[in-house]
């Protein structure tokens, strides 16, 4: 049965390794940016938010937060502080 795992009598489901993704809706791709931001009207000034991007994403999820005035900023993956 791959996927699955023998314990004792009982079939258990393996649980792949979690490894971070892009957070934008349907990618499964690695994630490479830290896009850190927050909503002035709802989080104090120093409150940060992270979604997480691919290169491919990382432009237009930094777009949309822009937009809205929420990005604060872009760092690569791993470098969050």
């Amino acid at each position: 049965m791959p996927g699955w795992a023998r314990v004792g009598a009982y079939a258990c489901r393996v649980v792949e390794e979690l490894k971070p993704q892009c957070s934008a809706k349907g990618c499964r791709a690695a994630a490479s940016w830290a896009l850190r931001w927050n909503n002035p009207k709802l989080h104090t000034a120093d409150y940060r938010k992270t979604w997480l991007a691919c290169e491919q994403h990382r432009e237009s999820l930094g777009e949309f937060l822009s937009l809205r005035g929420f990005l604060r900023e872009v760092t690569p993956f791993g470098a969050i502080s």
